[in-house]
């Protein structure tokens, strides 16, 4: 017998698991915070609490899909499979181990066949979620001087002669996911980062962007493609449509 419900797509389901990864961590951060834990242990302690988690549900709901996962060894099935997850269990870990910093994210992310169908980025230190369906709006943002927002710790080169060549104020934030999703919100205009990225720090949040209308690309131009044989995946753009131009003209070095 069934309750009469429909079964949960896959965008449902990483969305909520998502959120509810997201609302465990939280609440975890704040226990072993107030345990007095050090910096170093509640890294670790995040990122396997946040990968047990979302494997067991993934596994439990879809069983028969393969998961590739920052936290994990990586599975060579996936090569062969028409169906991988790919997620980033704490995409920031830096700032999760910094309280009360909100830049950090949970990227879960479903290849399907050569294409990304399925994606949720969440927030939680915000209370958000951002999903390829429905997909977020765009705001009208209107100021004199594109925002371009780049790594706390390192300006790429990238990122400098956009910065440069498109005038550009500069905001710095951690996680790749926060820093596409405050294009996805308005608040930057322009991500790009060419240091190095791995398949999941850029598939949900690449996902959640071009469906919301950002033009999302390696710096080159060429398409981002996930569940290649190699993880590494180095670079990133994410801007609104109105810069894509500009933008890859100023890294065609």
């Amino acid at each position: 017998m069934t309750d009469g419900r429909a079964p949960e797509t896959d965008q449902e389901l990483a969305t909520r698991l998502a959120v509810e990864a997201g609302r465990m961590l939280v609440q975890l951060r704040d226990e072993l915070v107030r345990e007095g834990i050090h910096y170093w242990d509640l890294k670790d302690e995040g990122d396997v609490a946040g990968h047990r988690y979302l494997v067991s549900a993934i596994t439990a709901a879809r069983p028969d899909d393969v998961i590739l996962s920052e936290e994990a060894a990586d599975n060579r099935r996936r090569l062969q499979a028409d169906r991988v997850w790919i997620i980033d269990p704490i995409d920031g870990t830096n700032e999760f181990a910094e309280p009360p910093r909100f830049d950090w994210a949970i990227h879960i992310a479903l290849w399907e066949r050569g294409s990304l169908t399925a994606a949720a980025v969440s927030m939680p230190a915000l209370d958000l979620v951002f999903s390829t369906h429905p997909a977020p709006t765009l705001p009208t943002v209107e100021r004199e001087r594109p925002i371009l927002v780049t790594s706390r710790s390192r300006n790429t080169y990238a990122a400098v002669r956009v910065a440069n060549e498109l005038g550009c104020d500069v905001g710095r934030l951690g996680s790749a996911g926060a820093k596409t999703m405050a294009v996805v919100m308005g608040e930057a205009d322009i991500y790009v980062h060419d240091g190095g990225m791995y398949q999941w720090d850029s598939a949900a949040p690449a996902a959640v962007a071009m469906a919301a209308g950002l033009h999302v690309s390696r710096i080159d131009g060429s398409p981002l493609v996930y569940n290649q044989e190699s993880l590494w995946l180095p670079d990133f753009v994410v801007c609104r449509p109105e810069f894509a131009s500009a933008v890859l003209s100023a890294v065609d070095y």
